[in-house]
């Protein structure tokens, strides 16, 4: 299952994050860190219920991956 980082787009409200993450969890997804500073969350989520995501217009959605610096 591929990490997917979601976070609200701007103007969205609280309640439309709460619609995601029930929606990643009844596509047979598990939450696995919620932000602090963003409006958002990272869910393993299976591949063939990544689509899901899309049908939302309130949120930004992309695969979860490591971060360096220089």
């Amino acid at each position: 299952m591929p990490s997917i980082n979601v976070s609200l787009k701007e103007g969205a409200g609280a309640d439309k994050l709460e619609e995601a993450k029930k929606n990643v969890t009844d596509q047979g997804g598990k939450i696995t860190h919620e932000f602090k500073l963003v409006k958002g969350f990272t869910a393993d989520i299976p591949d063939d219920k990544v689509s899901t995501l899309q049908s939302n217009e309130h949120v930004n959605y992309e695969q979860d991956s490591k971060v360096t610096t220089q």
